[in-house]
């Protein structure tokens, strides 16, 4: 499985930190900063369910 973000999209909501602050880094003003990156059979719930309530839609799970 593998994070896609498109940070261009990114309006600091930060509900992708508040549900797996393991997978999302954000920055001072709230704004992801994470890269897309691999990610464990173990984190694909918190990251499917931080892609899914992203308002943006900046994050995709894929793979």
């Amino acid at each position: 499985m593998r994070i896609e973000l498109n940070h261009a999209l990114c309006q600091g909501h930060a509900r992708c930190a508040a549900l797996a602050p393991e997978l999302f880094e954000l920055d001072d003003n709230g704004y992801v900063i994470t890269e897309s990156h691999e990610i464990s059979a173990a984190a694909e719930p918190a990251a499917l369910l931080a892609a899914k309530v992203c308002p943006e839609k900046v994050i995709s799970v894929r793979g």
